[in-house]
């Protein structure tokens, strides 16, 4: 005010002058004179002035500590001609017991605790809550007083709550909220980035809840929300950096902490070095649901920041994005390492397998019998490593559906308001599962092998020349599967259970078509090695059904018409040697192989069939 005063005065003498520009010099020089003593004039104005501001202060001072409102008010009225009050308003809440030192230091002792000690977010939830309530009475309080005392009680809160979220807010937050280095985080025993970002969520929701408290007490034209943005702009500006880096260093802890596990489980079972039988896979890590259910409830809590501090559509779809990116990696990581882990398990069952591998010559049953028990050890592996691999199949299509599943409930609607984000969040899902994919199904075509191989092995150790050769041909048959066909079924049975459990959909059908094609080219190629009677032709005939009623459990209609076909090409081992051209009239399709079956006939070199048969088949001779 004194300011307005001696511009005043001033503005007035200056306007004078500019209308005497006529005057004389020596009138010019009077004029000088004249102003250097209005000068002066408003020098001890001036003065005057602020020494009765300052005993205005005193008084409104002394008045304060009396709590005497009357000549508070009386006060700050006159005051208010000063520089609008300015002085008075700023006085007052500069003298506030809520802006002292010591007041401060308290804040600090009731949110983090003792000195020393490792707060906790939830402790410092509680101890912010009970700070913030504790600001907001107070603050209450001092309306009461602002209005009963003050000409202008809004301007008054507004320069009391802007010294809080200026000076006293700030002071707290910059011991509570200590940005971490990203370089050299903080180790996971030490809370790791998870901790600030927790602290930093705790800190910025209660603040939030502060300002709309404090805007709900009273605050002028104050931008509350604005200044308590500010408070966190340096945090938030590279925010989703550390969200970011929080979830990778929480995937190494969890896979550090998973090798730990296997290595202490390896340890303690002696299965270090062991390559017999079933504990070829025991110290293999499996995949856990429960673990990318974990990575799941990281990714959630990781969202739940992300819609906290992005204000804006784009900027937390783009974060969204960034976090669910995250997820991604982690569980495709995660399932492809544990795809191949199990992939190892087939690779060193059927390395086992070499060792030990029958001959498939029926001559060399001598030496197979010898290596029976080798063989059988290596067996136990492979079928221990398919149902390993089964399971880690099965798991990994769960893991892969509970994150698909995350995605369409809480992901996908964040997403929406970006053109293109959505579409491009699916693809990236895709492709993040393709590696995860690819080891299973090399794994599935391993699986298959190692099935193969076992019902080969089988064939070969049971199966007998007098199955299908009879010496006693012409007495009543044996309507019974030899005894190979009975174990290479029960062996299916029991091996192809996991696969049954573990697949779906397309993958279960892709992985049994084949198996069944496999299967019945195996059985093509092991009958060759055998000569057939007419008897041991029957007996054929119910193997290839019993066979034949077991695929039909794939449910693929393509391998259950092959097996179909196989029944058909056994009649050429029972009938006539003249019946033999029109046995396949029907299904030319089948003839070659149907005359690959019919050179094993016990008779057919003596009945001359390859000449009948170039006769009847030209085509195919």
């Amino acid at each position: 005010m004194i300011t307005t005063f001696s511009g005043a005065f001033l503005g007035s003498f200056a306007e004078e002058d500019v209308g005497r520009q006529g005057m004389t010099v020596s009138s010019v020089v009077g004029n000088a004179t004249a102003s250097r003593g209005l000068e002066v004039a408003v020098a001890n104005l001036q003065e005057y002035c602020n020494e009765l501001e300052n005993r205005l202060l005193t008084r409104f001072d002394a008045a304060s500590q009396r709590r005497e409102l009357s000549t508070m008010a009386e006060c700050a009225k006159i005051l208010s001609q000063f520089n609008r009050g300015t002085s008075a308003m700023q006085h007052y809440v500069g003298l506030r017991p809520m802006f002292d030192p010591e007041i401060m230091i308290a804040d600090t002792r009731l949110v983090l605790g003792d000195q020393g000690s490792q707060p906790s977010p939830s402790n410092v939830a509680r101890g912010l809550a009970s700070l913030y309530k504790e600001i907001t009475d107070t603050v209450r309080k001092e309306a009461a007083t602002i209005t009963a005392v003050f000409p202008s009680p809004n301007d008054v809160m507004s320069i009391l709550v802007q010294r809080i979220l200026e000076d006293r807010i700030p002071k707290l937050l910059e011991k509570l909220l200590v940005k971490p280095s990203l370089v050299n985080p903080p180790p996971m025993e030490e809370g790791g980035l998870l901790l600030y970002l927790r602290m930093l969520a705790v800190a910025y929701e209660k603040t939030q809840e502060l300002s709309r408290d404090l805007r709900g007490v009273g605050c002028g034209d104050l931008d509350v929300e604005g200044l308590t943005e500010s408070l966190f702009l340096p945090h938030k500006d590279i925010y989703i950096e550390y969200e970011q880096a929080s979830l990778r260093q929480l995937y190494k802890a969890k896979m550090e902490e998973l090798r730990a596990e296997s290595q202490q489980s390896s340890e303690s079972t002696g299965t270090i070095g062991r390559t017999k039988g079933a504990s070829i896979t025991s110290s293999h890590q499996q995949i856990s649901v429960t673990v990318v259910t974990e990575f799941v409830r990281w990714n959630e809590e990781a969202i739940s920041r992300c819609t906290l501090f992005s204000l804006q559509p784009a900027t937390l779809a783009a974060n969204v994005k960034a976090v669910f990116t995250c997820l991604l990696d982690q569980v495709s990581l995660y399932i492809t390492d544990g795809l191949e882990r199990s992939r190892d398990s087939l690779t060193e069952a059927a390395a086992l397998r070499e060792r030990f591998v029958l001959g498939t010559s029926v001559s060399r049953r001598v030496a197979a019998a010898a290596a029976s028990a080798q063989a059988e050890a290596a067996a136990a592996a492979g079928e221990s490593s398919f149902r390993s691999f089964m399971v880690a199949v099965q798991r990994c299509a769960s893991s892969v559906a509970i994150v698909q599943q995350y995605f369409a409930n809480s992901i996908s609607r964040l997403l929406l308001p970006v053109d293109g984000a959505h579409a491009a969040s699916c693809e990236e899902m895709a492709t993040a599962m393709s590696s995860a994919e690819g080891a299973a199904y090399k794994g599935l075509q391993q699986c298959i092998e190692t099935v193969m191989a076992e019902v080969e092995r089988l064939l070969s150790a049971e199966q007998k020349t007098t199955d299908y050769r009879s010496p006693d041909d012409g007495i009543a048959p044996d309507h019974r599967p030899t005894n190979a066909c009975t174990r290479v079924v029960a062996y299916l049975s029991r091996v192809l259970e996991a696969a049954f459990t573990a697949l779906d959909g397309l993958n279960k059908q892709a992985f049994l078509t084949e198996l069944g094609n496999r299967l019945q080219k195996g059985l093509l190629n092991h009958w060759q090695k055998f000569t057939f009677n007419p008897s041991g032709g029957l007996r054929l005939k119910r193997d290839i059904t019993e066979y034949g009623e077991f695929v039909r459990s794939f449910n693929a209609p393509s391998v259950d018409e092959k097996f179909e076909l196989l029944g058909i090409m056994a009649n050429v081992f029972i009938v006539a040697p003249e019946s033999l051209s029109t046995l396949f009239e029907g299904t030319p399709s089948i003839r070659k192989d149907a005359q690959r079956f019919i050179q094993l006939r016990e008779d057919f070199k003596s009945a001359k069939l390859a000449a009948r048969l170039s006769s009847l088949w030209p085509s195919s001779s």
